[in-house]
């Protein structure tokens, strides 16, 4: 491999990352606790660089350490989104994590190592890349998901996830090395090239693609992929389970349609039947199973689940019909995504019930009274989760529906739509508590909604992207048209 110091222009934003992360291990044991906010304004000043130096390469594609890593528009769009979904992030942790008591400065540096890893995923044209990325993205949120030392529960989730991540991390490398002996190569245009030269009955290619989409099911959190989600998700800190939930997420379905569109496409015939059958066990199972949560945080597990098989919709829909609109409905999906799951996770870790975290159904019963601004929010929130109209969630749904009709696939539109009219039920049960319960125990502690400059912020970002994009949704779906374009 050779590069050469224009290769490294290209790639400051990653270096500007690892660079302030570093910085953040370093200076947090040297730093007094009352010192230690310089380390969320490092990484938030870090992120804002990033982002402006990313937006200004959106027209400048290249080509870079011997063909490697891709500067492209499509991976632009992911970056701009994982920076968004960081900086909300450590806005969110601020405050929360002063409430938990968690005085951990490496907590910062841990996200912005999570976010380089997540980088390098998203611009990967090799297979080799994409995993080192993974890897990095995925040992970071381990450390995260076992923050509360204290709590058996969030160790449990981190061993959880590391046992079961490094499993599926052992079979993702399977899968590459099965494609390598297939292909003879790791790079993503150079195994295109050798598909379209062999079989397509080729039992060696058709293995490698099953582990590949297996490997990559436990990262999207997938049926049957899925198991480690709940627990996960309940037992991390509730500011890193909103990160995993978004950020890990979209990482992981950025790399994912890369390796699949421009490493395998010409295995569409092959991988959209597979995909098909995980998106309807997904949807199933994720709907379903989410109607009997009473915590709010595996609800909104579940619900994550369901929504990785909505996406898959449009993953389907390309395989079906070839063209890039059932890719960009994935990228629109995923980007209206975010800010309603984000801003549900904010207003969880702002409820507090007695001096802990007021994670159950329950603690929000009567919060209109109590809270009528916050409880707001969260309505809308729910409501756009469920895909009502008009808000961000609707546009989402629409676009994925509409691919699968465009893909001659009208019945699993149908299918996609009727579990959206179920999964109404779980969003509004959440309402409905909020709104139309009284407490029922007096002697218990009343829940209580610690606020922040920083969670305003935190709310503020998120409750106008799921109404602005639900009105006038033109300017994201435009991006994500133009981001799909640059795939091969």
């Amino acid at each position: 491999m050779t590069f050469s110091a224009a290769d490294l222009l290209f790639i400051l934003p990653e270096l500007l990352v690892i660079t302030a992360a570093c910085l953040v291990f370093v200076l947090d044991p040297v730093l007094r606790t009352s010192d230690k906010d310089i380390l969320v304004w490092l990484s938030l000043g870090t992120i804002a660089m990033c982002m402006g130096i990313t937006a200004s390469q959106i027209n400048t594609p290249a080509t870079i350490f011997s063909g490697l890593v891709l500067i492209d528009a499509y991976g632009a769009f992911w970056k701009l989104l994982l920076y968004f979904v960081t900086g909300l992030t450590i806005l969110l942790s601020y405050s929360y994590l002063k409430e938990e008591r968690l005085y951990f400065g490496e907590y910062y540096g841990f996200i912005l190592l999570s976010l380089s890893g997540m980088m390098v995923m998203v611009s990967s044209a090799d297979l080799l890349t994409l995993y080192l990325g993974t890897e990095l993205m995925s040992l970071s949120l381990y450390v995260m998901a076992g923050l509360k030392r204290s709590e058996p529960r969030s160790l449990e989730a981190s061993a959880k996830y590391f046992v079961l991540g490094a499993f599926s991390s052992g079979i993702l490398l399977y899968g590459i090395s099965l494609l390598y002996g297939a292909t003879g190569s790791t790079r993503l245009p150079e195994i295109a090239a050798a598909i379209s030269e062999r079989s397509l009955d080729d039992p060696l290619l058709l293995f490698a693609t099953i582990l590949l989409a297996v490997g990559f099911g436990f990262k999207l959190a997938v049926v049957p992929f899925h198991m480690w989600t709940p627990d996960v998700y309940q037992g991390a800190p509730t500011s890193v389970t909103a990160f995993m939930a978004v950020a890990s997420k979209a990482a992981s379905f950025g790399a994912f349609l890369r390796v699949f569109i421009e490493g395998l496409g010409g295995l569409k015939a092959n991988w959209s039947a597979i995909f098909l059958l995980l998106c309807l066990a997904t949807l199933i199972l994720g709907n379903i199973v989410a109607l009997v949560q009473t915590n709010v945080k595996r609800m909104l597990a579940y619900s994550s689940i369901a929504h990785a098989g909505y996406a898959l919709i449009g993953v389907v829909a390309a395989g079906r019909m070839g063209d890039s609109s059932g890719i960009a409905s994935v990228l629109l999906y995923l980007a209206l995504y975010t800010f309603m799951t984000f801003g549900a996770f904010a207003i969880v870790a702002m409820l507090r019930k007695g001096g802990i975290e007021g994670e159950e159904i329950e603690d929000f019963t009567g919060l209109a009274k109590r809270q009528p601004v916050v409880a707001l929010l969260m309505l809308i929130f729910m409501v756009s989760l469920a895909g009502i109209p008009p808000t961000a969630g609707f546009i989402g749904k629409l676009y994925v529906f509409m691919s699968a009709v465009e893909a001659g696939m009208a019945w699993l539109a149908v299918v996609a739509l009727i579990f959206a009219v179920i999964s109404a039920y779980y969003y509004l049960r959440l309402v409905m508590v909020m709104y139309m319960r009284e407490p029922s125990d007096l002697s218990s502690p009343t829940p209580q909604l610690v606020m922040s400059p920083t969670l305003s912020i935190v709310l503020a970002c998120a409750v106008a992207g799921v109404v602005i994009f639900g009105v006038y949704p033109n300017p994201l779906v435009n991006f994500a048209m133009q981001a799909v374009l640059t795939l091969k």
